[in-house]
């Protein structure tokens, strides 16, 4: 049997309490991917509409596409949105 070996730093278990995320990363991702997921909602939703009842993919898929483009787009803003006033408020 090989010996236990202790941690470094000790848990005090109040972890999730004191957490901090990494708001530049978060801020980076947001800028980066709320254009991003906006340009493709409106690609995908104009692809959708010159597609045409036989083309494949069909006008459903596309439509479809286009809204879960969309919810990221909303959600990437949302997250840019909280980024900044936390940015604002902690530093």
């Amino acid at each position: 049997m090989r010996p236990t070996k202790t941690p470094r730093n000790w848990r005090s278990g109040t972890e999730p309490m004191t957490a901090r995320s990494d708001l530049k990363l978060r801020l980076l991702l947001s800028v980066l991917f709320t254009p991003l997921f906006a340009l493709a909602t409106a690609g995908f939703a104009l692809w959708a509409a010159l597609a045409g009842p036989g083309d494949n993919p069909g006008p459903g898929t596309l439509t479809a596409f286009a809204v879960a483009c969309g919810l990221l787009t909303l959600f990437a803003a949302a997250d840019l949105l909280v980024v900044l006033r936390r940015r604002r408020t902690e530093l």
